[in-house]
């Protein structure tokens, strides 16, 4: 079982940076690859970001690449997400997800593929 806690969340103007936090509990961390994904009211939830369970491959939506970027440590169990150049339209509660990862296997963009989720962080830019 790995119970997630995201933080980080909140009210930023466009523009601005926010960066997100996931801590994961458990001994197994670095065997799970870690994904970000935001839902917007009234929309299904959708793929921002994965991490390799070693770090080594991040994978990104189009709509945030070069602005967004996913981080890890496995020494620390957490996650990171540093969103750079805000704008209105990427406001959305944020969840991080744990996927039990083989080697090998590709990098998981797909919401169903997730053994765990998070409770969510709030992210809302101001235009």
């Amino acid at each position: 079982q790995v119970q997630l806690v995201e933080s980080g969340g909140g009210l930023v103007q466009a523009g601005g940076s926010l960066r997100l936090s996931c801590v994961a509990s458990g001994r197994t961390f670095s065997s799970y690859a870690m994904g970000w994904f935001r839902q917007a009211p009234g929309k299904e939830r959708e793929f921002v970001a994965v991490i390799s369970k070693s770090g080594g491959s991040t994978y990104y939506a189009d709509s945030v690449k070069g602005r967004f970027t996913i981080s890890r440590d496995n020494a620390k169990n957490t996650v990171d997400l540093q969103m750079n150049s805000l704008k209105p339209e990427v406001a959305a509660v944020y969840y991080c997800g744990a996927k039990l990862a083989a080697s090998g296997e590709s990098l998981p963009i797909r919401r169903v593929a997730y053994d765990y989720w998070g409770q969510g962080t709030q992210v809302t830019v101001s235009s």
